[in-house]
């Protein structure tokens, strides 16, 4: 019986050493910003499950650090900086964005909404590219990374700088995902029947009547042109130069061997997928911490009201002092404490009720009980950790997928949203009461929901960690991947084929006329060499 301690311990220190021994080495190539906050919740996980991870980081990066406990990290030299890393000008197409939207309809604003987008991706590709050809001619770190006998390669395709790094170095794919080069990743790699799957920037949900289905195909057209010459060419010609011309960055990107897709179908709509699509919508979520006590004071101050949240994001953060007034006296009109994080000047019109803050504590702030609202652009992390915490949300987009996402949550029937350009203090705080009246569906719909997003099997990011390491341990997943993108798009598309059926078809349809026209022709003979017989 005394032995039996001893050999618990014995064994418990055999599984251990075998964990750690069995740990493998990933290479990360992140992409900044938001995309980095969820990716680094990824790296913490494989980290801590004894994986030893090194990430690629530029040296102009502003949010990955170069040193940490989880990590390794590698810095690559990059003289320009990526426009998406720079607040003043994430701050001016913010402002120009406003601009056009405000004229939402027009076919000015049209053009100008995508000349606006083409320019902005079509620089930061070109910065991308640039920094791909630089590590590939630094031959001293790529003999390194093939030394270093790395087993799976980790990255975030929307800028797909990794993508090419990862065929260089002929490492196991796996993708961290939601947005491509190109749009919305599933567009890649899933059929995607435009009838009822929404494009980008369209404003649509899965239900659409005729002219939405027009606008659906106009913008996923123009989202093909946008691959095609603004996206695509910077990279085609490292392609080109480095694998030949029958490679692209697409056909990569298809090959890859999983994909990590952070979305969650509680939140968007149902559509086709495949086989080595693996869904973790919702992974950052997390049960909440308590609060700074100076934060929970003035949370509880609250009563039985409750409060509200406000962010806006870190790049997003100024949207001017015309509408940061708007904001701070809807809230003012609110019986609810606010937490509201705001940088810059303190606006004239705000309340005793709201306290202004550099940074909040996100999470935990919508965990606490006392949280009735949430007030968001309608970024991807943020709408998860509402969703997460079953907290309605009001949302203000201003870019990119903001207006989509907010679209899915409403349809939902857990959010409202308010148009930014035509915003004022009635509409605004006429919106916030709407959603706190508790006789309104919306904190019910929105319980509902996070309890359907909750009732999985395994948690998002547990799926994550073990479909990661299933293709460490099978050097790939080829077996998941269709090799549908191996195929030209005619073939794909089986236009070839119905080729062959309508020219078959056609070729028949020859055979009856000509046959039927001789038999017409040869009865008329017969017919008349019977009726001159007669006569004679």
């Amino acid at each position: 019986m005394g032995s039996y301690p001893a050999l618990a311990f014995a064994l418990l220190f055999s599984a251990t050493l075998s964990s750690s021994c069995n740990g493998g080495k990933v290479l990360v190539y992140p992409i900044d910003g938001s995309h980095w906050l969820n990716m680094k919740i990824l790296v913490e996980a494989l980290h801590s499950q004894g994986h030893e991870i090194v990430v690629l980081r530029s040296s102009t990066s502003w949010y990955v650090s170069e040193s940490s406990p989880h990590y390794t990290s590698i810095t690559i030299t990059q003289e320009e900086t990526q426009n998406l890393e720079s607040q003043d000008f994430m701050t001016s197409f913010l402002k120009r964005s406003i601009e056009i939207r405000r004229n939402k309809g027009s076919l000015w604003a049209f053009i100008e909404f995508y000349r606006n987008l083409f320019n902005m991706i079509g620089e930061n590709q070109k910065v991308v590219a640039k920094l791909v050809v630089s590590i590939f001619e630094n031959k001293a770190l790529i003999k390194e990374l093939k030394e270093t006998g790395y087993d799976l390669f980790l990255t975030d395709p929307a800028f797909p700088g990794g993508v090419l790094l990862a065929h260089y170095l002929q490492l196991p794919l796996v993708f961290n995902v939601r947005w491509l080069f190109n749009g919305e990743a599933h567009f890649a790699i899933a059929p995607s029947p435009l009838s009822y799957v929404p494009q980008l920037f369209t404003d649509n949900s899965d239900k659409m009547d005729f002219f939405q289905r027009i606008y659906n195909i106009i913008c996923h057209s123009i989202l093909v042109y946008m691959y095609h010459y603004v996206s695509n060419p910077p990279y085609q010609t490292v392609c080109d130069h480095y694998f030949g011309p029958d490679v692209s960055v697409m056909s990569l990107i298809q090959g890859a061997d999983l994909w990590l897709m952070r979305v969650d179908f509680t939140f968007e709509f149902p559509r086709p997928t495949m086989p080595n699509v693996i869904y973790i919508g919702g992974f950052q979520g997390k049960p909440s911490k308590p609060l700074p006590s100076d934060l929970e004071e003035f949370v509880q101050s609250s009563g039985e009201h409750g409060l509200v949240v406000m962010t806006l994001g870190t790049l997003l953060s100024d949207l001017g002092p015309e509408i940061t007034e708007i904001i701070a006296s809807a809230f003012a009109n609110l019986p609810q404490k606010v937490v509201w994080r705001h940088v810059g000047k303190k606006p004239i019109t705000l309340g005793n009720n709201t306290m202004l803050v550099e940074w909040l504590p996100q999470n935990d702030l919508l965990g606490h009980p006392k949280t009735k609202v949430f007030v968001t652009h309608g970024g991807t992390n943020g709408i998860y950790e509402a969703l997460y915490h079953g907290v309605p949300v009001l949302g203000i987009p201003l870019i990119f997928d903001q207006y989509d996402n907010m679209v899915r949550l409403k349809s939902k029937g857990v959010a409202e949203v308010v148009e930014v350009t035509t915003l004022d203090v009635e509409s605004l705080t006429s919106a916030l009461k709407n959603i706190l009246d508790l006789e309104k569906p919306y904190k019910q719909n929105m319980l509902k929901l996070s309890e359907l997003h909750r009732d999985k099997p395994m948690k998002p990011i547990d799926s994550a960690v073990f479909w990661t390491e299933y293709v460490m341990r099978h050097k790939g997943a080829a077996h998941l991947r269709t090799e549908s993108y191996k195929l030209p798009w005619y073939a794909y598309h089986c236009l070839d084929v119905m080729a062959v059926f309508v020219a078959f078809g056609l070729l028949i349809i020859a055979l009856v006329w000509v046959s039927c026209r001789c038999l017409i022709g040869r009865l008329i003979r017969i017919r008349k060499s019977t009726s001159k017989s007669k006569n004679e």
